[in-house]
């Protein structure tokens, strides 16, 4: 290995281009452990970031540009005569053909991040006539976002690349196919808008012509329910982790990576959104909008009342029982006492709880959306500078949010249910 570092800190670029052209020819070469390094190197300042992402970027399209021409020049004989020599027997090549076909070649741009794949897709391409305009796009704008993902995640994890490359790796292919999920939804828009926009169309008039018999207020219900259950089932998931220490690697990762590369005085102006002094003034204004609205004061106070006294006697009920389960025994090791975080746990059920009151009876749209937007960042901000500054765990922080959420949406869920009813109450009276 030391060898290995000497050789590629005298001939840097030159060993990420051949490295990343003969992997895009099916030679067994990592590439992202390459750009991974190309990375840390950028980081100590012995590369050119730029410079690092153009090695990257001509080499792949250098790479994925031969093996097209190879397999529109050779055909499916060259698979079947050479293709053991390079991994790609026909049965290989019948398994990368189908996943093109099901896939289309839209998607050739993270067929990169695909290991197994992204080595075959310019042999497959050719072997299959596709068009080297229809090719070449896709191809090419994929060798660079490949570079781009795995050179800058390497530069930010810095001198403890090694320690985090595969779990951050993990971390990177969630969000490329959260990204993927996205494209393939514009995509599919954009070539058959028509069918789409007719079976929305349909759809829409049916779930109007079924809301007419439903009342704004049970519509209402149920998106809560449904906000309630995909909470819950968060929930569970983190508790599940939280047991059996999965978030070791992630906290590293997470506070490495903010700790790093976020200012820290930047975030040090969010603290005191979270001081008590400013939950009484949130709590106190709202308490006088909720008087002025004169619109069931009694249930709205009751809600506000409810989701501030009640969250600590929650958070103690939840950390009891997670107590009795590490009590029974799990899997894992360590586990922090303090998740869910109390202070972010509190800070969620405060704005969220007051935010909906003040916007419940609110009608413009845009003040919605502002007002949300902002309460959403300043949820972010207070998430980076407790964990920057005040040295909170991350899983901590998501727990502490995660679990508020689930008893903010409880008590909006119980809340809109008394009203519905009492509405329905007047109305019969009336």
């Amino acid at each position: 290995m030391s060898h290995f570092i000497t050789l590629f800190e005298q001939h840097s670029y030159i060993i990420l281009f051949l490295g990343i052209l003969l992997e895009l020819l099916a030679f067994p070469i990592s590439g992202e452990v390459l750009m991974s390094y190309a990375g840390y190197f950028v980081f100590l300042g012995k590369m050119n970031y730029m410079l690092a992402l153009l090695t990257v970027f001509c080499a792949g399209g250098i790479g994925i540009t031969s093996t097209y021409w190879i397999g529109h020049a050779g055909g499916y004989k060259l698979i079947e005569k050479y293709g053991h020599y390079i991994h790609l027997g026909p049965e290989r090549y019948q398994k990368v053909a189908s996943w093109f076909e099901r896939i289309g070649s839209k998607l050739l741009i993270f067929a990169y991040f695909i290991p197994g794949i992204r080595h075959f897709t310019g042999y497959v391409s050719g072997i299959s006539r596709m068009p080297f305009r229809k090719f070449m796009i896709p191809a090419y704008a994929g060798s660079f976002l490949w570079g781009f993902c795995f050179i800058t995640l390497g530069k930010i994890l810095g001198p403890r690349y090694e320690e985090f490359h595969q779990a951050a790796s993990k971390y990177l292919v969630v969000f490329l196919i959260a990204f993927a999920a996205i494209i393939i939804l514009f995509l599919a828009y954009r070539f058959y808008k028509e069918p789409i926009q007719r079976f929305l169309l349909g759809w829409v008039k049916k779930l109007t012509l079924r809301f007419r018999t439903i009342r704004a207020a049970e519509v209402f219900l149920i998106f809560l329910t449904l906000g309630l259950i995909g909470l819950v089932i968060l929930m569970f998931g983190l508790g599940q982790d939280y047991l059996y220490s999965e978030f070791t690697r992630f906290n590293e990762i997470t506070e490495y990576v903010i700790r790093k590369n976020v200012n820290a005085n930047l975030l040090e102006r969010f603290l005191p959104f979270q001081h008590p002094a400013t939950f009484s003034i949130i709590m106190a204004m709202t308490s006088i909008i909720i008087w002025r609205n004169n619109r069931n004061r009694a249930l709205e106070y009751f809600l506000l009342g409810a989701a501030v006294l009640g969250a600590i006697p929650y958070l103690n009920l939840i950390r009891k029982i997670f107590d009795y389960l590490r009590w029974l025994g799990g899997a894992g090791t360590f586990r922090s006492v303090n998740f869910p975080d109390e202070t972010a746990l509190i800070t969620i059920v405060i704005y969220g709880t007051c935010l909906y009151l003040l916007l419940r009876h609110s009608k413009n749209n845009f003040l919605h959306l502002s007002v949300t937007f902002i309460g959403l960042l300043l949820l972010v901000g207070l998430a980076l500078a407790n964990i920057a500054i005040s040295h909170v765990l991350p899983s901590d922080m998501t727990g502490g949010y995660i679990y508020g959420a689930v008893w903010m949406f409880f008590l909006f869920l119980l809340i809109e249910m008394l009203r519905f009813v009492l509405d329905k109450q007047d109305m019969g009276n009336a």
